[in-house]
This record gives structure tokens, sequence and C-alpha cells, in this order.
């Protein structure tokens, strides 16, 4: 089996949050999917798993930290484009999420990002294929 990663991230209401992530273009995978929890399809690689609260519980002994007053975590994709980065924050913005900081752009890399529903930090990025080191 090849390495995937699974990002679980609890939600306050998980149809919201379903849509949240359906206004951004994903999909979801109904065969993890229930009224507890849902498998967002980010790539053939990348699933995010949204679990309600008490779900989430029954993975960590540790309180779930509010992301809308605190950072847990930096999700980061990367965008095959700095127009891809533009139209995601734009959707996640339009869908009810909020942008967090100006986009920043490095010359080689582009970055910006978008909280969720939830107060979840997601950094986008494009980076310049020819600005990648080989050696």
């Amino acid at each position: 089996m090849k390495t995937m990663i699974f990002v679980n991230l609890p939600v306050a209401n998980l149809p919201d949050a379903m849509a949240f992530y359906r206004a951004l273009g994903y999909s979801h995978n109904p065969q993890f999917t229930d009224e507890t929890a849902a498998c967002i399809v980010i790539s053939e690689d990348i699933y995010v798993m949204l679990l309600t609260h008490d779900k989430f519980r029954e993975f960590t002994p540790k309180p779930i930290v509010d992301a809308a007053t605190a950072t847990e975590v930096l999700v980061s994709l990367s965008c095959e484009s700095r127009d891809q980065v533009k139209d995601l924050v734009a959707r996640a913005v339009a869908a009810g999420g909020t942008v967090y900081a100006e986009p920043r752009d490095m010359g080689f890399m582009y970055q910006h990002g978008f909280q969720d529903l939830d107060g979840h930090i997601w950094e986008l990025f494009y980076m310049d294929p020819s600005a990648i080191r080989t050696d």
C-alpha cells in the first residue's frame, strides 16, 4: 500500500463543513462518511477526515483546540498555479471561510491561505518548478 495522508479535523457542524469543502471543488467518499465523520477527497493520496467533536475525542485524550482562537496545525497544499491559489482562496471566502493574512509573493513562490468554518488554517502555495534544486 502506498503512503497516503489523512488529516483529521474536528468540526462543530459536519453538514456545514462538508458543504464548505464541496464549495472548494472537493468530493467526499461515501464509504467513509456517516453522521459522525466525512472523508473529503483532496487528491488520490490526500484525504481530510472531518470528525464531529464526539468522534474526534475517540482518537485523543487531549482537549480539542479551538482553532478560531489558537493554531493547532498549518495544513499546506501545493497548487498548480498562482491562479489556482487565488481561486481556492476566493472559493473558501465565498463559502464562509476567512482570510487570515495577506498573500505573500516571494518571486519563486506565491502563498495565500484561508481558515475554514472551524478556524483550521489552510496554506496554499505555488512554487515555480524551475526554482527547485534537484542536486
